[in-house]
């Protein structure tokens, strides 16, 4: 992990289509597999005394949630499809290029994919591509099994890094494009969302310290379906795994709720973004200041959410080190103040949304 400048390499990225999985450290598998299937709802594919194999209703690859058994509770891989065999190629060289530690084993690295590449990225974060996987049957048909609030999909992942600028620029290079950020007036960004399927983000890169896993998110259709989730939780009396919402977002426009699983890994349920697959799609850029950016509602945002995240893996399964942020502004904006820097109509015109045709900008003066 070098935290120097990411060089732009010569050779092409892999063709990326979306976040397809995630695998996860946790320390006690029974524990685990009893929330994500038990009370989330996800499907079993696969499993062992070592490791559960779950997916979405949706879904028809073998998975999107590996549980891994482990001493210490990471992220072990963020694992994207590419459209064909030969972007595997194009990974290999794109990251030997970058200087970066890249395994590839024909087999895979887990049950029901075939041959992968995994690399530790230039941010530290473990990374994994993958084309040839096992189809299994999609369950959205399936209402007999379905339960209220089904999670349809894997959305994206949130990755905290203290450089975002950096991480921004060597994602568009991978092929990514940012479709909403976070600015102060100076132009310095602070958290961008970037996509390769046509909705707000794959993932996010937020300022903080890392490499770390802010939380990985699955999709459902629609918002009382996250209802119907809180409404579970809540007659387990489980109600504390829930760490913000519901609400909905400013970034994205998405209604939320974040939980915390047994090992304190974050999981947003997510729904109701919208389509970004123009080529012409104008990126929206919010204020540091606006704090209806993270709720609409402004509603407050626990400090947990601003402090606590995962640790990631290098490929030999140890921690990374985690990288203090250098830049604290924005941690004074909404920590000190609690997010609530942004005023209502007529208080502060500086702090109200203007908008210019052809490009969004929220919560300052164009």
């Amino acid at each position: 992990m070098n935290a120097g400048p990411v060089p732009t390499p010569s050779s092409p990225p892999p063709d990326v289509v979306r976040a397809a999985s995630i695998e996860l450290v946790v320390t006690d598998l029974a524990a685990s597999r009893r929330f994500y299937v038990d009370v989330l709802g996800l499907v079993v594919t696969q499993e062992d005394d070592r490791c559960v194999y779950l997916r979405t209703f949706e879904e028809f690859i073998h998975h999107n949630l590996v549980l891994r058994q482990g001493p210490v509770a990471a992220a072990a891989a963020f694992s994207y499809r590419v459209r064909a065999p030969h972007d595997l190629d194009r990974a290999v060289a794109f990251y030997r290029e970058l200087g970066c530690r890249v395994e590839r084993r024909p087999d895979g690295f887990t049950a029901g994919v075939g041959d992968s590449v995994r690399v530790e990225d230039p941010l530290g974060f473990p990374y994994e591509f993958f084309h040839d996987v096992a189809h299994v049957e999609r369950l959205a048909w399936r209402y007999d099994l379905q339960p209220p609030g089904p999670l349809v999909r894997l959305d994206h992942f949130n990755q905290v890094t203290p450089d975002v600028p950096r991480a921004v620029r060597y994602m568009e290079d991978l092929g990514f494009r940012v479709t909403e950020d976070i600015q102060d007036a100076a132009g310095t960004t602070y958290a961008a969302w970037m996509r390769r399927k046509p909705t707000v983000h794959d993932t996010a890169m937020t300022g903080g310290d890392g490499p770390r896993l802010h939380h990985v998110a699955f999709a459902t259709h629609e918002k009382h379906d996250v209802l119907a989730i809180c409404d579970r939780l809540g007659s387990l009396r489980l109600s504390d795994r829930i760490e913000r919402g519901p609400g909905r977002h400013g970034v994205s426009n998405a209604f939320y709720l974040y939980l915390r699983d047994p090992d304190g890994h974050r999981v947003e349920i997510y729904t109701q973004d919208y389509w970004t697959g123009d080529p012409d799609n104008p990126v929206v850029t919010w204020d540091v200041h606006d704090n209806q950016r993270r709720d609409w509602w402004g509603n407050p945002v626990v400090p947990s959410w601003y402090t606590e995240a995962s640790l990631v893996l290098d490929l030999d399964g140890n921690p990374q080190p985690v990288l203090a942020r250098a830049d604290t502004s924005e941690m004074e904006v909404t920590i000190g103040a609690d997010g609530f820097s942004y005023t209502r109509p007529g208080d502060d015109a500086d702090a109200l949304p203007t908008w210019k045709q052809g490009e969004y900008k929220l919560g300052h003066q164009l």
